[in-house]
């Protein structure tokens, strides 16, 4: 049998919040504890082989917000560095939607929106259209991701699954359920792939 064809979909800002609050003392700037997505990537198809579950990485998906170079020039240029980082694997794919900013910015921070339809879409598109994956693993605790999982399973077009740090909270599931099942990562997961880069040097 073929080793299962893995796509890893990842909302990026919530899994570096939540790696923050399992891994980091509180108040640890968000400039700290980012992660190589790749490895990350690897890590959990390695995991699914050592199970008993013969697994391949065809491709790891990041979504997140992306500054406006013209409110936040530094932002946005760490943030190009770091998506052009990542896309050094052909593996990778960033898709990144404009942060939207308040009346009252910079007062009030500046917010993703889109990043969860998105993510949403193509966990339903990949499986039911494109037939890109096997098994979608989805690191999110965004609860408006479940309909797309549901069509998912209901459809027979995919298995899911989840990921989630160990006392970071954030696991995502079916209201009742105990499904999609989920592989908790510990510390020791999280050292292993955590990218100490400055992205806002500009020659990270």
């Amino acid at each position: 049998m073929a080793p299962a064809r893995v796509v890893v979909f990842m909302d990026y800002q919530n899994v570096h919040g939540s790696a923050l609050r399992a891994f980091w003392p509180r108040g640890t700037h968000p400039a700290n504890g980012h992660i190589d997505p790749y490895r990350l990537g690897q890590l959990i198809v390695q995991k699914r082989t050592t199970n008993g579950y013969p697994s391949r990485l065809a491709q790891v998906r990041i979504y997140r917000g992306a500054p406006n170079p013209r409110r936040q020039p530094a932002a946005a240029a760490a943030n190009d560095r770091q998506s052009d980082a990542w896309t050094r694997s052909p593996k990778v794919l960033v898709r990144r939607r404009p942060l939207r900013y308040p009346t009252r910015w910079p007062h009030e921070p500046a917010v993703e929106k889109g990043i969860d339809v998105a993510l949403a879409v193509d966990v339903l598109r990949l499986a039911a259209v494109d037939d890109s994956y096997d098994v979608g693993v989805v690191l999110s605790g965004d609860t408006d991701l479940v309909p797309a999982i549901e069509a998912v399973q209901g459809l027979k077009c995919g298995h899911i699954e989840v990921a989630a740090w160990r006392g970071g909270g954030g696991r995502l599931r079916i209201d009742g359920t105990s499904s999609p099942w989920c592989r908790w990562l510990d510390e020791s997961d999280y050292r292993a792939f955590l990218d100490p880069t400055d992205y806002s040097r500009p020659h990270a």
